[in-house]
């Protein structure tokens, strides 16, 4: 018999960011409370007071205990905070920012990061444009569900029900002590290691360093180029521990000095 560990699931914080449609909001907290979610969050929705829409509350359909928690952030930075694993649900490729996943792989690490008691958020962007590169810098990887490549296109609710299924089955194979499948998939161990500098802490640093290098004449301001969208995604690949991004603000520090 399966069984349902209800703290795992608790681990797993759903964040809408920039959300129009008080139907979808209600849609989403249907779908997370029938596959056994709970923990809904809101970025800057472009409506006030979207968990006590009238359309909300409607679509929710019997899911009014998920909208009555719903967590409202006035900024990203704040609604992850508490997650070292950061995932960015989007259809469509980027030339930078935090390393691709595949969900296959998403999902081992979700896995594993609440083996370790560890949460995690799951991103999801505004309706018309998805995630920017500016949420997707807040994010550990960023992960694109396998549709059909001639129309990616899922509705936020719906990209919301399909990981939150395909996230329960594995959570229930765990709980049964079952291996989990998809092992072939298991990301390289520098990805699996969730002893990691959160993503606020490394775009902190990144500021930081953009200062420094400011300072010290590397980079010009009125016209930067690329070079800190590249420093970032090389940072982003290299899953940066906590004293990592101590050592390198240690650095900006010295090049603040060299004013």
């Amino acid at each position: 018999m399966k069984t349902t560990d209800h703290s795992s699931y608790a681990l797993i914080h759903w964040i809408l960011v920039e959300t129009s449609h008080p139907g979808n909001l209600g849609s989403a907290a249907r779908a997370l409370k029938t596959m056994g979610f709970n923990q809904l969050a809101l970025v800057k929705p472009r409506r006030p007071n979207m968990a006590s829409d009238a359309e909300a509350i409607a679509l929710a359909s019997g899911a009014s205990d998920v909208l009555a928690g719903v967590h409202e952030y006035l900024n990203l930075r704040d609604a992850v905070s508490q997650s070292s694993l950061v995932l960015g649900l989007t259809s469509r490729d980027r030339e930078f920012g935090p390393p691709a996943l595949s969900w296959d792989e998403a999902l081992h690490l979700i896995v594993e990061a609440s083996s370790e008691n560890k949460p995690t958020s799951l991103m999801f962007g505004p309706e018309r444009t998805g995630l920017s590169n500016d949420h997707l810098a807040l994010c550990t990887h960023r992960v694109c569900l396998e549709a059909n490549p001639e129309y990616p296109s899922l509705n936020l609710a719906q990209a919301v029900m399909v990981c939150a299924y395909s996230l329960r089955q594995q959570l229930l194979l765990k709980g049964s002590g079952q291996v989990l499948e998809n092992q072939s998939a298991t990301p390289n161990n520098r990805l699996t290691n969730h002893d990691l500098a959160d993503p606020a802490a490394v775009l902190a640093m990144l500021e930081h360093w953009q200062e420094g290098l400011i300072a010290i004449g590397y980079l010009d301001p009125n016209n930067p180029k690329k070079l800190m969208p590249r420093l970032q995604a090389l940072f982003a690949r290299s899953g940066l521990h906590k004293e990592e991004i101590d050592l390198l603000r240690g650095i900006a520090k010295q090049m603040l000095l060299k004013k």
